[in-house]
């Protein structure tokens, strides 16, 4: 019966720590949500940091690396060398990854609508 009381106490002592995890992060998104938009002071560099890795993971490299990937898929499915919900998996990742933007924009556009 020892055994099962400290099983029971180690899982209360891991619930507790949960909680007070979920409880941090919603009193640190609150606090988050109260900053403004704009970019803080010297972050210019980490901006374009960002964006030139946003350049360089969606740009004509990507593309290419992205269509030889789908073709290869394809054919892997076609001659039953792959499981086709694998396949399905990797290019529709391919189509999410590149249709982020337009993705964000559209819940964007339908969320000033309900405003």
């Amino acid at each position: 019966m020892t055994g099962w009381g400290n099983r029971v106490k180690f899982q209360r002592t891991t619930a507790s720590i949960w909680l007070a995890g979920i409880a941090a992060a919603v009193q640190s998104s609150a606090a988050i949500a109260q900053d403004s938009l704009t970019d803080p002071a010297g972050s210019g560099v980490l901006v374009s940091a960002v964006q030139w890795m946003q350049g360089t993971l969606l740009g004509t490299v990507a593309t290419v690396v992205a269509v030889i990937a789908v073709a290869v898929v394809g054919f892997m499915m076609l001659t039953g060398r792959i499981n086709w919900r694998y396949g399905a998996t990797v290019i529709l990742g391919c189509f999410i990854l590149f249709g982020a933007a337009s993705i964000v924009a559209g819940i964007q556009s339908t969320a000033s609508l309900g405003n």
